[in-house]
């Protein structure tokens, strides 16, 4: 089968749909089908390339900066300061990647390339070139979305009145995306549940909640390398909270590092590790400084290859306090390497952490964050036991049979499309 991943955010970006986009057609071309992946391109440029860990084509298509967000790929540079007053950061150096008018460059490759099948990952401006030409070709559709609107409006400050119908309008966006294809999926039931209408009567399209999935061999649990506790200064000789993903707005790690004061006030054994970078992260390092506990919150930044799942084995215990994952890669990761998890009641999250393998909080609640981080770390045997039910939890999220998935899904679509025909 030849395949089509086309995405608004990719690789080398770390993010979700990014990490699940390669995961996805890097797992396709293994098991022997022909994977192209389109994407903006990291320095402007039209060009294509080889994944080099897969195999697969990737066509980097022209893109333009937009500054108004970093591109997560380079680091986000520290706030300027005027007169001893730090600045707002309202742009970028590095922005963001945008293919803005993609449609001839995609026609181009895609005609040379002749899919079978094209799969949406983001309802952007690739994404609505890629309708444009599978509808002129023929070509059927496959859509998923990964995100909830908060995940974009949270980015930019707006009144409480104006964002929730900016979150309705970005909803009925979203779902238009979904309607173009001839088969959605979320991650997670309680995404379909909030985002997609009850009542189908206009939304004719089958949606299925289908995990993203993680690769298993490359998450599991065991000792971290000792070389990795001194190449990030992690401390060895305390319990550690553990942090990896995106240091944006809309992640509530004020919440967490709130949270990790009052466990400070409690204990001097534990200290928070944060792997990732983003916008919000000048705020929080002068959060901690405010608590003073500076000291005792490592921001490690961005971190890729063979040392992210040592960090994870370097925790004791994951934390995240988002309010709007649609999955969580990153948790299902931790659990992955046998962490025990620290969350809040929101999103998809209960789906992947019960009473077994940790403690679900309510949103924006520092207090019941810190009770559940310092059971954990202060009772040993009840972190192992909470450590062996992540372990059996996550058994069901194993990327191989996402991808067996995905291959059925495809190959119905192309059955019910060839019957159209």
């Amino acid at each position: 089968m030849k395949v089509v991943i086309s995405t608004d955010i990719y690789y080398p970006m770390i993010n979700g749909v990014a990490v699940f986009a390669r995961n996805l057609a890097g797992g396709l071309q293994r098991r022997g089908h022909e994977v192209m992946v389109l994407a903006p391109s990291i320095t402007g440029d039209y060009g294509v390339e080889k994944d080099e860990e897969f195999g697969f084509t990737v066509v980097r298509l022209s893109s333009s900066k937009m500054h108004l967000y970093p591109d997560q790929i380079n680091d986000v540079p520290k706030a300027k300061k005027l007169m001893g007053v730090k600045l707002p950061q309202l742009f970028y150096k590095d922005g963001l990647r945008v293919s803005y008018m993609p449609y001839f460059e995609i026609r181009r490759a895609l005609d040379e390339f002749k899919p079978d099948i094209i799969h949406d990952q983001t309802p952007g401006p690739i994404a609505l070139s890629v309708y444009r030409y599978a509808k002129h070709r023929g070509i059927p559709l496959v859509a998923t979305d990964h995100a909830y609107p908060d995940n974009l409006t949270q980015q930019v400050k707006l009144p409480q009145l104006a964002k929730k119908p900016i979150n309705k309008a970005m909803n009925a966006y979203i779902l238009s995306f979904l309607k173009r294809s001839e088969y959605a999926t979320m991650p997670t039931e309680q995404a379909v549940s909030d985002l997609v209408p009850k009542n189908r009567k206009h939304f004719r399209v089958p949606v299925e909640a289908l995990s993203n999935g993680i690769d298993l061999s490359r998450f599991k649990a065991g000792e971290a390398k000792a070389e990795i506790y001194e190449r990030y200064d992690v401390p060895k000789d305390k319990k550690v909270v553990l942090y990896i993903g995106r240091v944006d707005p809309e992640k509530s790690l004020d919440v967490l590092v709130r949270a990790f004061g009052k466990v400070c006030e409690q204990r001097d054994d534990v200290d928070l590790v944060m792997v990732g970078d983003g916008t919000a992260r000048n705020k929080l390092e002068k959060l901690a400084k405010d608590l003073g506990i500076a000291k005792r919150v490592h921001f490690l930044g961005r971190v890729v290859g063979d040392d992210l799942p040592e960090l994870y084995r370097a925790g004791d215990v994951f934390a995240i306090t988002s309010k709007t994952e649609t999955q969580s890669i990153v948790l299902m990761e931790a659990m992955a390497s046998g962490l025990p998890a620290v969350a809040v009641r929101a999103g998809a999250i209960h789906e992947l952490v019960k009473d077994d393998n940790g403690f679900l909080c309510e949103p924006d609640d520092e207090e019941e964050v810190a009770e559940g981080l310092l059971k954990i770390v202060s009772d040993d045997e009840m972190r192992k036991k909470m450590a062996e039910a992540s372990l059996e939890r996550i058994k069901i999220h194993d990327i191989n049979y996402t991808l067996k998935r995905f291959e059925s899904i495809y190959a119905k679509v192309l059955r019910n499309h060839r019957s159209l025909d």
